[in-house]
């Protein structure tokens, strides 16, 4: 299976930062990379960002959408609306909508249909708690906001899976890698139970202060098949040399 590499650059970016989709673009040309890029600016950027990728491996997505093609939400940005801009992909149920906006699985499932809508390739996000880690709960939580929050229709061309535990977003605090294994295993027998044959080919992310040092650790663990970066992707380096951590399957 081909690794992907997503990175989400959250609320950070501005013109200046395109310079580094540009590097990046130059270093993949000389060194093409062994897994597919994907890089996710800011909505303001993602036009810009279209064009700073033009000619190179790196895709451009969003951070987010609302169910709906089009309506009176104001502030909202439709799936339709990413995919005019020249994306060809989009997150959903990041652990920050989730936490700050109180989005449910159930919006997260109907946003990955949007996706699917406007034929952009989803990556929906799930993860625990520290709270729900430590009582035990980690491994039903996070199959239960697959069930929930995963298209059954959905398949995998379509969609990936990005496992990413609240506790380690933005902290420098990161799972073992039995931790991740052990969730990322049993997110693999969840997405087999549900979607048959096809389960066992949608990518499954590892997302939670992935960084230079700590990639080729991770990304080597068996049913992890790429990475959703945060602070790690906003500067080329850093993002090549994660990428340049993916192993050859």
């Amino acid at each position: 299976m081909r690794a992907l590499l997503a990175g989400n650059w959250k609320m950070n970016g501005l013109k200046a930062a395109l310079g580094e989709i540009r590097a990046l673009g130059r270093a993949f040309a000389d060194e093409p990379p062994f897994g597919d890029v994907l890089i996710c600016p800011p909505a303001t950027l993602i036009g810009e960002a279209v064009r700073a990728a033009a000619g190179t491996v790196i895709a451009i997505g969003g951070q987010d959408c609302h169910p709906e093609a089009a309506g009176a939400f104001t502030g909202d940005i439709s799936a339709e609306m990413l995919r005019d801009a020249g994306a060809t992909a989009v997150i959903v149920g990041h652990s920050e909508r989730r936490q700050y906006y109180g989005e449910s699985s159930q919006t997260v499932a109907a946003k990955a249909r949007a996706a699917q809508r406007a034929s952009l390739y989803a990556i929906i996000c799930v993860g625990e708690t520290e709270s729900e880690r430590v009582v035990g709960h980690a491994i039903d939580v996070v199959t239960g906001q697959l069930r929930e929050s995963l298209p059954a229709e959905l398949k995998s061309s379509q969609v990936a899976v990005a496992y990413e535990p609240v506790w380690a977003i933005g902290t420098g605090r990161t799972p073992t890698t039995g931790e991740i294994h052990e969730m990322h295993a049993s997110v693999r027998e969840a997405l087999r139970a549900r979607n048959g044959a096809d389960g066992a080919d949608i990518r499954i992310l590892y997302g939670g202060s992935v960084k230079p040092e700590n990639a080729a650790e991770i990304l080597a663990i068996p049913h992890v098949d790429g990475a959703l970066i945060g602070g790690a992707s906003l500067k080329a380096a850093d993002f090549l040399r994660i990428a340049r951590a993916v192993p050859r399957r």
